[in-house]
């Protein structure tokens, strides 16, 4: 498997997320750099989620058929198809945890086709579709606790 490279200006890979994409701030997307895309990428996948939420697994935002062809996601911008997160919008939502340090894993996928999902889709109906057709993959994490 191929590796993409995900960075972001905001933050460092295994460092604290700006509140300003939180719950605490603006509750905005962070900015994010791609590298690493094969050419032949029809569309590329991201999915945001924190595997230290408390019912397990939260997934804070799903988004598919992103342009191949991109290489950096702005702040604040809807890049594809948004599907359903679990705080049951289809947006995105910033960490929150309740309590202590949680990571924040921002996973980016590279494609050989489009995505054929509804606009309701969840994470388990992308990670679903993308089988047999991931080029590339590779991942952000940030970290981020609530300041009380």
């Amino acid at each position: 498997m191929r590796k993409l490279s995900v960075t972001s200006p905001a933050f460092e890979n295994g460092k604290f997320i700006p509140a300003k994409y939180t719950c605490d701030g603006d509750d905005v997307n962070p900015p994010l750099t791609i590298d690493g895309v094969p050419k032949e990428t029809k569309t590329l996948v991201l999915i945001v989620d924190d595997p230290d939420a408390p019912m397990g697994t939260w997934d804070h935002w799903v988004v598919w058929n992103i342009p191949g062809s991109t290489r950096q996601i702005a702040e604040n911008t809807v890049p594809g198809t948004e599907g359903m997160n679990d705080f049951g919008k289809r947006s995105y939502g910033g960490p929150c945890p309740p309590s202590g340090t949680h990571r924040y894993f921002f996973k980016v996928y590279a494609l050989d086709v489009e995505l054929a999902l509804k606009p309701n889709a969840r994470k388990r109906d992308v990670e679903k579709a993308v089988q047999g057709h991931v080029l590339a993959e590779g991942e952000l994490v940030g970290l981020y606790r609530r300041s009380r």
